[in-house]
Formats: C-alpha cells, sequence, structure tokens
C-alpha cells in the first residue's frame, strides 16, 4: 500500500466515523486537513468537520476522535481496521 492510498483510506474512514457520531459529512473532501510535521517527518494528521475533530497518529498507527470540547469519543486502530488490497493479477 502506497502512502497516497493510506491517507486516502484513513480519510474515507474519518469521513465515516464522523457520520457515525452524528457529524454530517456531504463528501470526505470537505473535511478539513492539517498536517503536523517535525524535523520532515508526518507526526500527525488532523481532520475537522462540524464540531468535531479527528487526529491521526501516523506512528501509532490509531485515530483518535474529539467532540468541540475535546471529549475523546472514540479511537480506531488503523492495524486493525485498514487492511492491504491485494492487486488484481
Amino acid at each position: 500500500m502506497t502512502a497516497a492510498s493510506q491517507a486516502e483510506q484513513v480519510r474515507l474512514l474519518v469521513a465515516r466515523t464522523f457520520e457515525e457520531l452524528g457529524a454530517r459529512v456531504p463528501n470526505e473532501l470537505d473535511l478539513h486537513e492539517t498536517l503536523l510535521v517535525e524535523n520532515q517527518s508526518l507526526l500527525a494528521r488532523s481532520y475537522r468537520t462540524n464540531r468535531m475533530m479527528a487526529m491521526w497518529l501516523v506512528g501509532a498507527g490509531v485515530v483518535q476522535f474529539y467532540d468541540d470540547d475535546g471529549v475523546m469519543l472514540r479511537t480506531v486502530n488503523l492495524l486493525k481496521e485498514l487492511r492491504p488490497r491485494r492487486a488484481a493479477a
């Protein structure tokens, strides 16, 4: 799996989870995304939508979901949720 396809899968997972938690996400491209980079290494990506935020801790392989007050609503382990996709032969 390439880094780009993994980022796309995480964005879709975030959009789907936001909707499960009650946020309206018409399209995963409607998410406001920011990157946290330190010493040329990507540490995290955060995603925002109407009164919710998710943080993908890249090194830990988890996405944490928060409400507008900073209360953690859910943690998703990406090693369990994202399975590598096999290419068709």
